[in-house]
């Protein structure tokens, strides 16, 4: 038996069984007369543990297949999956997509890649490290989370829990503009949700640890104890009065904050002209020390891959320089609907990193914090305020006042409001703090100015 045709571990198929899957789906496709057609085989595994005060809460375990089918009739498109590997489900699954295909209208931007933009080189990024780790084994680690969380101080009285999740995927891919490519990959987590209590007033906080490799997880131990110490730290909360100010976002918020810039600038919201930066190509997005850059090739990256969702290979690129938009993140199909190429972004952006070039190797969070003077320091965000057809942003927003420099008390119940496109413009620092959350890379990042209505 060869290596491809061993499962890896902890699935149930092997990369040479996903191959003749789909293999078999293209030439069924190509029997029944399809001009061009894609399949891809998936399998994903996974194990979730949650315990709250001391007891075992929910253990949950995933095991998912699918095939999935894309055939095309000249410019029209249907689609059609299953989880049944069967070749008589095969056949069957291939012809739903025909049929759905031959009902449905043309559509010019319909189509598989161009063959000048499929991925013919595909690289080892490391992204599988299967965690071998049974439910007991997870519990203890989540009960260990939350107990660091209790033991920091006595005013941590409640929990909304720990949880452990250890989850992995591979999948094979292929369609008929030679296109054949898949990979395995990991991601695992920890995280732990406190609750402190001082008489009448309660604040809850939370912590996690992500990554594809558990090794590089943080200690259950120090997880619980920062999340204990945030929670901690937002006690004795005040409202304040409206008025304008300069608003720091912490890192992890500031990550969500340019991400809405990413998705004005993608394509589906670009050909359906429903974004607040339309038209905006090699034009002033930032302010004019920022740029924004995009790695699919980062080892382990939780953005990193080497080939988008159609097969499309993929770029390191400047997407803003010193503020000026260089690029749009576009699939085939809108690059199409816009006239251009796609940017190998079907699925989403890879690894991007938003920086500054003020940026010193000291502006740690007190540095940014005297960067802001007087002014919010932004912890939590809560709503879905962001409309990205105008830029108008207004949400609900927790944190502390800051004074000279220095954190002067727990803020709440107050929402923060500007327009994005001024926010995106009026950034005067991005700190060197910087923090992952998900596939996007960013420091806390300062705002010269927005509304922040309270009492």
């Amino acid at each position: 038996m060869t290596q491809s045709s061993r499962p890896l571990p902890g699935f149930s198929y092997s990369r040479a069984f996903f191959e003749d899957l789909v293999d078999s789906a293209l030439a069924h496709a190509h029997r029944l007369g399809a001009s061009d057609a894609g399949a891809e085989a998936s399998e994903g595994v996974g194990l979730s543990v949650g315990v709250r005060k001391g007891e075992l809460e929910s253990v949950e375990r995933n095991r998912d297949k699918s095939l999935g089918v894309t055939v095309y009739l000249g410019q029209r498109r249907g689609n059609a999956s299953t989880s049944d590997f069967s070749r008589a489900a095969i056949e069957a699954t291939v012809q739903a997509a025909y049929d759905i295909a031959r009902f449905t209208a043309e559509d010019p931007a319909a189509g598989l890649p161009d063959v000048e933009d499929v991925a013919t080189e595909i690289v080892d990024l490391d992204l599988f490290h299967p965690w071998t780790l049974d439910s007991q084994q997870a519990t203890r680690i989540a009960l260990s989370c939350e107990r660091a969380a209790f033991a920091v101080d006595r005013r941590i009285g409640n929990s909304e829990g720990a949880s452990v999740s250890a989850q992995q995927s591979h999948f094979f891919s292929a369609h008929t503009h030679g296109f054949r490519g898949g990979y395995a990959s990991s991601r695992h987590s920890l995280s732990v949700a406190p609750i402190a209590i001082e008489g009448d007033d309660m604040q809850r906080d939370y912590w996690y640890s992500s990554m594809r490799d558990a090794r590089q997880l943080a200690s259950p131990e120090a997880v619980g104890r920062y999340a204990a110490e945030r929670a901690l730290s937002r006690l004795r909360a005040r409202k304040i009065a409206t008025r304008e100010c300069p608003v720091l976002f912490e890192s992890t918020l500031a990550a969500g904050l340019f991400g809405s810039f990413v998705h004005a600038v993608s394509g589906g919201a670009l050909y359906r002209r429903t974004s607040f930066l339309l038209d905006s190509l090699g034009q002033s997005v930032f302010a004019d020390h920022v740029d924004l850059d995009e790695d699919p090739f980062v080892r382990g990256g939780k953005g990193s891959s080497p080939f988008d969702d159609e097969g499309v290979r993929v770029q390191r690129r400047r997407v803003v320089d010193a503020g000026r938009l260089q690029g749009y993140f576009l699939s085939t199909y809108s690059a199409r609907k816009l006239g251009l190429k796609t940017t190998g972004n079907a699925g989403g952006s890879h690894n991007l990193r938003l920086a500054s070039r003020r940026t010193q190797p000291g502006d740690d969070l007190p540095a940014m914090l005297r960067k802001l003077g007087t002014g919010l320091f932004v912890i939590e965000l809560m709503g879905q305020g962001v409309n990205l057809v105008t830029g108008d942003y207004s949400r609900g927003a927790s944190g502390f006042w800051v004074e000279g420099g220095e954190i002067a008390y727990p803020v709440h119940e107050i929402t923060i409001a500007g327009n994005l496109r001024q926010m995106l413009r009026g950034i005067t620092a991005i700190g060197a703090d910087a923090y992952t959350f998900g596939a996007k890379t960013v420091g806390s990042l300062l705002v010269d100015r927005m509304t922040v209505a309270g009492s």
